[in-house]
């Protein structure tokens, strides 16, 4: 039976320059089930994972707006947001599909101890300031800040994900049939010492690579990337804009290379999705408005295994494909 891993990026539900309410986000989470129906009524096994970047700048808000609490953990707002999420996710679900079982799990996320990122902190996170502020809160609470776009953002540690410490349970729900939601945010980042225990790490883990983990763990045939770009561009934003239909791993890696695609968010999924096809998975970067219409081969962007690798499973979800129409 087909699996595939659904990514929802945290701006797929929750539009550009909107309001981080609880409304709003209910609001975007109808839509982003009622675009997944026609896959979720099908007879693959689908596992959810999702962004979590606005919600976690909500929650920093709250805390810096307690000043008697002192700044609060990231791998703790990590959670609460896996759990927000999550919730409002599995709400949506049961009420359209109210015979589904479904499970939301909260995720750990295994990282290297030893990962040059945990001591070059890169991965803007939470709200904009102004210049005397983010110095203030540096000098007050600790945080590392870089200038960003419009003025500055506090900094934090995005290594790279190794495992997921629940996967077996994750393994043993999607057998059985359950519509797992799971990794929520790219999971809360922890460390294993030697005996296996883990401690939670202040950074957060991208979630298009930990979405790759996710897939592995669960045997997915399939890697759904769902943004709000209908497909991967060179030239973004240019007149010389150009629409990337088909890659294969190789062809990826030469993109990412190329730096066609700078800096912005569509790097981390296309070289999320080389990972995948490397390891002989298919993955669709798309918009969520069309999903369908991408597992079907009428949208997104598709990144192949190799021609030279040996026939992947992957290639069972394309030959699927058209039994999921929108």
């Amino acid at each position: 039976m087909t699996t595939v891993t659904v990514a929802l990026g945290g701006n797929a539900l929750a539009r550009r320059g909107e309001p981080i309410t609880a409304a709003v986000q209910q609001q975007n989470i109808e839509r982003a089930v009622a675009a997944l129906l026609p896959l979720l009524r099908s007879s693959w096994r689908t596992v959810l994972t999702h962004g979590n970047g606005p919600q976690v700048g909500l929650l920093l808000l709250e805390t810096e707006a307690d000043t008697a609490a002192g700044p609060y953990p990231l791998d703790i707002l990590g959670a609460e947001s896996e759990g927000m999420v999550g919730y409002l996710l599995e709400q949506e679900l049961r009420r359209q599909l109210p015979h589904r079982p479904i499970a939301t799990l909260l995720t750990q996320t295994a990282v290297d101890p030893d990962d040059p990122s945990l001591t070059t902190p890169r991965k803007p996170v939470g709200p904009l300031y102004d210049e005397l502020t983010a110095h203030r809160l540096k000098a007050e609470r600790g945080f590392d800040i870089a200038p960003d776009t419009g003025g500055w953002r506090r900094v934090v540690p995005s290594p790279r994900p190794v495992a997921i410490l629940q996967e077996a349970s994750i393994g043993l729900l999607v057998a059985a049939g359950v519509t797992v939601i799971a990794s929520g945010g790219g999971g809360v980042p922890v460390v294993l010492d030697e005996d296996g225990r883990p401690r939670g790490i202040q950074g957060v883990v991208d979630k298009d690579l930990a979405a790759v983990v996710l897939a592995r763990a669960v045997g997915a045939d399939m890697l759904l990337l769902l943004t709000d770009v209908d497909r991967v561009y060179t030239g973004f934003g240019t007149p010389d804009a150009r629409a990337v239909e088909q890659l294969d791993a190789d062809q990826a890696r030469a993109l990412l290379d190329s730096g066609e695609l700078g800096a912005g968010s569509m790097s981390p999924k296309v070289q999320a999705a080389a990972e995948f096809a490397e390891s002989g998975g298919t993955t669709i970067i798309a918009s969520l408005e069309h999903a369908s219409e991408a597992i079907a081969g009428r949208s997104g962007t598709r990144i192949m295994p190799n021609s030279s690798q040996s026939l992947p499973s992957g290639a069972r979800a394309t030959d699927d494909q058209t039994r999921v129409q929108s």
